[in-house]
This record gives C-alpha cells, sequence and structure tokens, in this order.
C-alpha cells in the first residue's frame, strides 16, 4: 500500500470532471480503498476531488467515520443536529421516545449537509429532561429512505453550491440509538473532528492544484507538511485541550501559507482558480466557534498549570 505522502506526490492527477454528487463520492470510494484511517482517506478523497465543495464531502464523510466506525463505507451520511432554535442541546426539541420496545424519533432538523444524497442520518434528539434541567441528548441512527423521513432541499449556497443542504422532518420514524451521551459523545466532539478531516482535504485538494498548476516545489513542500502536521492530530481525543491548541496553530499556518499561495492563483486553471475565488468562505464558516474553544482550551492549559504550582 502506498504511503500518504508518496501518493500525493505521485499519484496521477484525475482529468475527468465532477459533474456530481454521485461522480465525486464514486471518486472518494475509489481513494478509501488505497487507505484505512479516516484521515489519511480524507486527504486522499481531497486530493481526488476537482473542486473545494467536492474536497469539502470526502472531509464530512470521513469525519463522521471517525466519530462512529460503525458507519457502512458505501453510504453517504448527514449529521442532523441544528434546529430552528440553533444547535446548542439546549436547542434541540426533535424527540425520542421508546413505544412498544422501538425507538421512535420525531422533530425537525433545519440544517443537513448532503440533503436527499444522503442514505443515513445521525440525528441528535432529546430523551427528556434530566434532574438538573439539562436536555438529556442522545445519538440515533435512522434511515433517510424511511417513510416517515422527508428531505426538502435548501436552494444552493454562494459557495460550494454542488454540496447540498436540507431540512429534514422526522415523523414516528424508527430510530438506532447509540450508546453514550448525544452531546458529550458526539455533537461536542463532532465539531473538532469535522474541523480537522475538511483541513486534511482541502490540503489533499490543494496538493492537486499545485501539482497540476505546476507550482514551486518549495509550495508544494509546505503543503506537505501542514499534512503531517493533520496527520498527527491526536484524532482520538477531540476534546483534549492539547487537540485544540495544536490545530489552532495548523490553522494559523494553513491561513499564512494560503495568503503565500495567491500570488500562485494565476497559473491555475481558470475554472479552478474562479472557483476557489467563490468558494473559500467555506472555510471560515466555523472560525468563530473554534477560536472559541481555542480560547478555552488555553484557558483549561493554564487553569490545569496554576494548580500544578
Amino acid at each position: 500500500m502506498d504511503t500518504l505522502l508518496d501518493f500525493l506526490l505521485t499519484e496521477p492527477v484525475a482529468a475527468a470532471p465532477l459533474d456530481d454528487v454521485a461522480a465525486a463520492w464514486t471518486r472518494h470510494r475509489v481513494a478509501a480503498n488505497r487507505f484505512d484511517q479516516p484521515v489519511e482517506i480524507a486527504i486522499a478523497g481531497g486530493f481526488g476531488a476537482d473542486r473545494l465543495g467536492f474536497a469539502f464531502l470526502s472531509g464530512y464523510q470521513e469525519a463522521l467515520r471517525t466519530l462512529i466506525p460503525d458507519l457502512p463505507d458505501d453510504e453517504l451520511v448527514a449529521m442532523c443536529a441544528t434546529e430552528e432554535g440553533g444547535g446548542h442541546p439546549s436547542a434541540i426539541r426533535t424527540g425520542l421516545t421508546e413505544r412498544e420496545g422501538v425507538w421512535r424519533v420525531d422533530g425537525v432538523k433545519s440544517f443537513a449537509t448532503m440533503g436527499s444524497f444522503a442514505r443515513q442520518l445521525v440525528v441528535i434528539a432529546s430523551a427528556g429532561t434530566a434532574a438538573d434541567g439539562r436536555n438529556r441528548l442522545r445519538a440515533c441512527l435512522v434511515e433517510a429512505g424511511d417513510a416517515g423521513v422527508r428531505l426538502t432541499d435548501h436552494p444552493p449556497l454562494v459557495f460550494a453550491p454542488e454540496v447540498p443542504h436540507a431540512s429534514v422532518v422526522l415523523t414516528d420514524v424508527p430510530a438506532l440509538v447509540l450508546p453514550g451521551d448525544g452531546y458529550l459523545d458526539y455533537l461536542k466532539p463532532f465539531r473538532t473532528i469535522e474541523d480537522i478531516h475538511v483541513l486534511a482535504a482541502t490540503l489533499g485538494w490543494l496538493v492537486r492544484v499545485a501539482r497540476a498548476s505546476a507550482w514551486p516545489r518549495e509550495s508544494l513542500q509546505r503543503l506537505l507538511t501542514l499534512v503531517a502536521a493533520v496527520r498527527g492530530l491526536d484524532i482520538d481525543a477531540p476534546t483534549s485541550p492539547g487537540v485544540h491548541v495544536a490545530l489552532g496553530g495548523v490553522f494559523a499556518s494553513f491561513a499564512a501559507l494560503a495568503t503565500e499561495l495567491e500570488p500562485l492563483w494565476q497559473t491555475a486553471d481558470p475554472a479552478t482558480r474562479q472557483r476557489w475565488e467563490r468558494d473559500r468562505p467555506l472555510l471560515a464558516t466555523a472560525g468563530r466557534v473554534r477560536e472559541q474553544r481555542l480560547v478555552a482550551a488555553w484557558r483549561a492549559v493554564e487553569a490545569g498549570e496554576d494548580r500544578a504550582e
């Protein structure tokens, strides 16, 4: 099996354009057969993508498989957490109840990435209120094709319009409840896991652009350095303060490199360059929340130092 870094440097750049999500997913699955770890599959999938939106698809799907390793390899999956009131745990109104030995879910999710292409949904739902007044969240798997599931695709976004999003109405839908706490074990870590895998896939895609555009060796070398950095993050501990601090450093290095690479985009294929200019806001969508997590991580580290003194 190829090492990932050798793969990025020597694998032929696929010339055939990707027309839709189905084509992008098929090419992603080819990459998935070359590597074992989800973050490496995300990077290789990003390399196979012909645009940032489809690289995002690779990162998003592999993030979900890091979160829930038993997800099927060949089906697109969507995380369904956000509701009309937002994505905070207290805003979750979708309900999970057990009736006649079967767990069932009812509610409305306002934003599910992958939209009607998804075949399974990871739904964050409330199982009631705990003694301390907090929302008791659970994560569950739902078949998107169930009769009680209605997905309505949103209009395409201004950036990465190829990536579909949908609202989801769930009416008395059978659900497989996953072990653990819906917030602590799923929703909270997924935000960091998604950041890592989407950045990984983006870097894989940029290596593709660099090679196709004959960018200088030094630029390609720096991109591979960031690939190695993001692959080396401790993904098994996504809530660790150290992971958030290191991830903050990787994002800072990526931002600096992206600025340095700007003049080189003039040598890229015009369609690729135009899509990059259109789609790059995708990478900033979670920036504010990521910065808040970084501040909280440093606070936790410094509090630990104070206790050790």
